[in-house]
């Protein structure tokens, strides 16, 4: 009788049948590989519990409209939205993709809305002539890094003076392109409450200036960004800093985007996951 395979997918009559050591290492790293494939499609994490976060009501009253503030001597334009509400509410700076600010960022924005969040979702292409529908990526790429980092930190400072603003539970989250500057804001402003990451780049440097909690999300078919998860959470736990990622099976990067790579799981299960990391408690 053949021997069943062990959990690794490979027989004892298969190893006995290696007639040199190479064979057998053949098959360990095959297995190891199996392993590792493993590891990287669920996440750490991804197997815990879903959790449970109340759908808005769809009849919420909003109050958006488009807004400037100032960043040293220039006006950056930005949706502000919030439903209408008495007392003081937390806060989320949106941060868009390489696409600009547009209604697919604005849209993002209302949900964050309807869930209690006061939000502020900056057009950080406003310093040139392209911004909403005349945006893209080749203008997005032509951005001074520092620069949009910089908006971003006076879009904070915005926030906190708004009276109907909890100025403690101020949060970002980046969108790809805006991935890498929600990093930079948590970097740069140490009374930021959380932070999170949709399938951005972590920076090179600056890690150990990070206060707030950080959660990533990230796809399977996302090889550009994907694989530096395990090395920021090695880095983040080497610094003491609070990381947590999940990678998305079957997903591909821009994932919520309701078109082009959409993945409605993968967008519902971060969206909830989302909500539950910025209503947590410090």
């Amino acid at each position: 009788m053949p021997s069943r395979p062990n959990i690794y997918g490979i027989s004892t009559q298969d190893l006995r049948g290696c007639r040199t050591r190479r064979c057998m290492w053949k098959s360990f790293v095959g297995a190891t590989c199996l392993c590792i494939a493993a590891y990287l499609l669920v996440g750490l994490g991804a197997l815990g519990a879903r959790p449970e976060v109340s759908r808005p009501s769809q009849t919420v009253d909003l109050d958006a409209q488009m807004v400037q503030y100032p960043s040293d001597s220039f006006n950056i334009r930005a949706y502000l939205v919030a439903a209408r509400s008495a007392g003081r509410h937390p806060a989320v700076i949106v941060v868009h993709s390489s696409e600009g600010l547009d209604e697919r960022m604005k849209d993002v924005s209302r949900r964050f809305a309807m869930e209690g969040f006061v939000v502020l979702a900056p057009d950080l292409l406003s310093r040139t002539a392209s911004s909403g529908a005349s945006a893209g990526p080749a203008s997005v790429a032509q951005l001074p890094a520092a620069r949009t980092v910089d908006d971003l930190k006076a879009a904070y400072d915005f926030l906190a003076k708004d009276s109907e603003v909890d100025t403690s539970t101020i949060s970002v989250v980046g969108f790809g392109w805006g991935g890498w500057r929600a990093f930079m804001l948590a970097e740069d402003m140490p009374a930021l409450f959380r932070a999170v990451i949709y399938y951005g780049t972590t920076p090179s440097a600056g890690l150990e200036n990070i206060h707030a909690p950080v959660l990533a999300h990230y796809a399977q078919y996302d090889y550009r960004n994907t694989g530096n998860a395990i090395s920021t959470e090695k880095m983040m736990k080497h610094l003491g800093k609070g990381f947590t990622y999940y990678i998305y099976p079957e997903a591909n990067a821009d994932f919520v985007d309701s078109s082009g790579q959409h993945n409605a799981e993968a967008a519902e299960l971060s969206w909830q996951r989302t909500l539950a990391f910025l209503r947590s408690p410090s």
